[in-house]
């Protein structure tokens, strides 16, 4: 057995839940220190590359359609008709691509802190940011936190919560307070998503607590799909969606199944088979 400590193996380690994740790499592409974090870029043997934030695993080639589908699609197909989307984070634009693959979406602003993240992906993830160039793409790099607090009244038809871990710079888009101000910026109707980490690791701490929040901060609904996500801790992910005046536990199932997007994951099955929630999660929600 290979020693995962090898200079071959980039190996994240889980203190909290005594688990590792490693990848064997065969070199390292990039390492860079942002005003914001640390941005490490690998080429692995079987994961193609992999983008690595403050020791964590981002993202590889393999599998990052899984998670961009999810936050994506889902929220977009819930809504009655999506027009003006905001993405709040998302620097490596994959959740852009997947939004964007909607034809009857306006516009679209992605918020990201960290301009070196879409650098990154411009150099070592192509094919992620190969629609970044659609008319109705905006790209900014501030702090998505501001632009939530300076963005008009029912505005957003869906907002897309594309953080790191709730931690460093993510740390304020899991708060309360924050969750307000997004209700308040959604039009009546309108969607939130949000990456909510591991079922089996968070179900009964950060997922329960951000659905809370969500609750607290008057969104009406709440929804929580889990997905397999074979490089993030557990292998097992899942983001959350709040309906403003509407409800997430229904979508646009005939939309859904008759779309010609070139999907990899998402179906109107995978839908509503995320929607069912195990008992473990019904209980730990209950």
């Amino acid at each position: 057995m290979s020693d995962l400590r090898d200079e071959q193996w980039f190996t994240e380690v889980f203190d909290s839940h005594g688990s590792a994740f490693s990848l064997k790499v065969s070199e390292k592409l990039l390492d860079v220190q942002s005003p914001y974090q640390h941005l490490e870029v690998y080429a692995t043997e079987t994961y193609g590359n992999l983008m690595v934030l403050d020791g964590c695993v981002m993202l590889t080639d393999r599998d990052n359609f899984l998670y961009h589908e999810m936050i994506a699609h889902p929220a977009l197909f819930t809504h009655q008709d999506p027009k003006r989307v905001v993405i709040i984070g998302g620097g490596d634009c994959g959740t852009l691509k997947e939004v964007l693959r909607h034809p009857d979406v306006e516009k679209v602003t992605q918020i990201d802190i960290d301009e070196e993240v879409t650098k990154a992906a411009e150099r070592f993830f192509p094919e992620l940011v190969e629609a970044n160039g659609d008319p109705r793409a905006e790209l900014l790099f501030a702090d998505g936190v501001k632009w939530v607090d300076d963005a008009a009244d029912e505005s957003i038809d869906v907002l897309i919560i594309d953080s790191t871990d709730p931690v460093g710079p993510a740390e304020g888009l899991f708060k309360t307070d924050f969750l307000k101000r997004c209700h308040r910026i959604l039009k009546s109707g309108g969607v939130m998503v949000q990456q909510s980490e591991s079922p089996l690791y968070h179900s009964g701490s950060i997922i329960r607590e951000l659905r809370n929040d969500m609750r607290e901060a008057g969104f009406d609904s709440v929804a929580t799909l889990p997905f397999p996500q074979p490089v993030y801790p557990s292998g097992w992910w899942s983001v959350t969606l709040a309906g403003k005046g509407t409800s997430v536990e229904n979508f646009r199932e005939e939309a859904a199944a008759s779309h010609e997007m070139p999907l990899q994951y998402y179906t109107v099955d995978a839908h509503r088979g995320a929607l069912a929630l195990p008992p473990f999660m019904r209980k730990a929600f209950a």
